[in-house]
């Protein structure tokens, strides 16, 4: 039996130029930069303002500075997964379109949507690619312009969202690092309190449904953040119980960046501490998908080999899950 692991071997990100404030936002609509930090705890988020310009042109830059940091060249990798919902159209996938971009011509590459489960449930899916021993360098790539889907009239939702993308390389190691455990969940009547209404094949976009503004984000916030905590918590407790990973054992927890009240509620459920937890939510707000790995990016000069992390997030569907991962090198 093979005893191939899945190891992260770099890390790139990417964040547009413009940032948007909690000042500017207050203009927009009935808010406060007090409002939104208390109840969200974001300062700032990133928007991708050019014309034309889709998630593919996030993701590119992340990459490239992947392949950069790796050394590695289009012509190596064999695989391409993107994780996002906000492609560039509703078809060919995202990954494609960034795979022409940057001359990946020898590999494959199509999309995940997972809502902001979505790099978790790609990583995961990556993996056991990379552990078949078929494939040596495979690229996963969070990238959302949530910008694109976001009202900004809505009050409720406006002041979580930013755009940015996060990307990594995973290769095969026989080391004892890597992806060692994850557990994937999904509950889809959890659908009604976030979603998208319009611009699928039950609703197709109409002059009703753009005059009706319903081609934006749609939240029922509080069912969404009991869901959260208690499935981002429960899992990331399962996980280390399983591995018999006491609290001041785990050197990371790496959550989704929704909100820094479930951020604080999952880490006090497993009892860590807040320098335990990789957090940037109050500079980024929630890219979605791009939320773990542009922590990651944030984080990985801080990493060393061998440290012991949970990856655990909760999205739309409702998605949610956790991976447990020693990290691969040191990232100094």
């Amino acid at each position: 039996m093979s005893n191939i692991k899945a190891a992260i071997t770099g890390v790139g990100g990417y964040l547009p130029d413009y940032v948007l404030t909690n000042d500017e936002l207050s203009k927009l609509v009935d808010t406060s930069d007090e409002w939104i930090m208390s109840r969200i705890g974001i300062k700032t988020r990133h928007i991708a303002k050019e014309q034309d310009k889709g998630t593919s042109d996030i993701a590119v830059p992340a990459i490239q500075e992947l392949l950069q940091k790796t050394n590695t060249s289009p012509e190596e990798i064999d695989f391409l997964l993107c994780a996002t919902v906000t492609p560039d159209h509703q078809f060919p996938a995202t990954a494609n379109i960034i795979s022409d971009k940057l001359g990946i011509q020898n590999a494959f590459s199509f999309d995940l949507n997972a809502g902001c489960s979505g790099f978790l449930y790609a990583v995961e899916t990556a993996s056991h690619f990379v552990e078949s021993g078929r494939y040596k360098k495979v690229i996963v790539v969070g990238a959302e312009k949530m910008s694109s889907i976001v009202d900004y009239s809505d009050r409720s939702t406006c002041p979580i969202f930013g755009d940015g993308a996060g990307a990594v390389l995973i290769e095969p190691t026989q080391e004892d690092v890597g992806i060692m455990d994850s557990m994937l969940q999904s509950d889809g009547s959890g659908r009604v309190y976030l979603h998208q209404k319009a611009g699928g094949s039950v609703m197709p976009a109409s002059h009703e449904t753009v005059e009706n503004r319903l081609h934006f984000i749609y939240q029922e916030g509080q069912p969404v953040f009991r869901s959260a905590v208690s499935n981002m918590a429960d899992t990331s407790v399962k996980m280390m119980r399983k591995h018999n990973i006491a609290s001041d054992e785990l050197d990371w927890l790496v959550p989704h960046q929704a909100n820094m009240r479930i951020i604080e509620a999952t880490a006090k459920r497993m009892g860590i501490t807040r320098e335990q937890v990789m957090i940037n939510i109050q500079r980024y707000g929630n890219t979605t998908a791009a939320t773990l790995p542009l922590c990651l990016w944030d984080y990985e000069k801080q990493l060393k080999k061998g440290d012991k992390m949970i990856l655990a997030t909760f999205g739309a569907g409702f998605t949610w899950g956790a991976i447990y991962m020693k990290w691969a090198y040191d990232g100094a």
